[in-house]
């Protein structure tokens, strides 16, 4: 499969490491030249300096053979204006958006975004639920694959709380991709210090959960 990723942020540059694990072929296109310098030394030749919401660049990147494209700048209306490209001009079959506004969310589907991403959206339906702490709740699995998304909130016993993430050793095909602290969304970096209540996301494929919650999420 062939993924264009539009957007070098935490988000993006998560997403394409993850994905170059799963072997599949991508290209990520940045165009802040300082982010674009930090992903190069990261991503190396998957990147290309440019703007994702130019007819040019979106060529540059292939777009025409393109299978996905997801659109996560900063912005709503960048990630509307490159999937319309992406959809009317170059054919994509799927469009997946970053929606910084749950309130754009009607407007992108009707306007042929195929799927779109609320951090603010997921956070609220969490709330809402009203999980026990401790528990390990399936947030999203893709049907190809065999991966899922998943959250949990760790509790004072877990071997993650105090510790920096770049000391972790977490299993092959496993992301912490985001923390939610209270009403603050964290994009945990190598320096992120987990603490006790914090709720976290992990992106895994779907044998390796198991391991994690052992290691991890069970008492030291």
């Amino acid at each position: 499969m062939y993924i264009i990723i539009v957007g070098g942020g935490d988000l993006g540059l998560s997403l394409a490491k993850f994905l170059l694990e799963e072997k599949h072929e991508l290209v990520v296109v940045e165009k802040d030249p300082a982010r674009f310098a930090r992903l190069s030394e990261e991503l190396g030749e998957a990147v290309i300096f440019g703007d994702g919401a130019e007819l040019g660049t979106l060529l540059d990147m292939g777009a025409n053979r393109a299978d996905v494209l997801v659109a996560v700048t900063g912005t709503d209306q960048d990630n509307l204006v490159i999937c319309q490209l992406a959809k009317l001009i170059y054919l994509i079959p799927r469009t997946i958006a970053k929606i910084n506004d749950p309130k754009n969310e009607e407007l992108f589907s009707s306007l042929g975004v195929d799927a779109t991403v609320s951090g603010t959206k997921l956070i609220a339906s969490l709330i809402e639920e009203k999980i026990d702490a401790g528990m390990t709740i399936p947030i999203l699995a893709f049907k190809e694959g065999g991966v899922e998304i998943f959250k949990s909130e760790l509790s004072q016993d877990s071997s993650l709380v105090n510790r920096k993430i770049s000391k972790l050793k977490l299993p092959d095909e496993c992301n912490i991709i985001a923390v939610l602290r209270g009403n603050q969304v964290i994009i945990p970096r190598g320096d992120t210090v987990f603490r006790e209540g914090d709720e976290i996301f992990v992106l895994i494929r779907k044998e390796k959960k198991e391991a994690f919650k052992r290691l991890f999420l069970e008492a030291v």
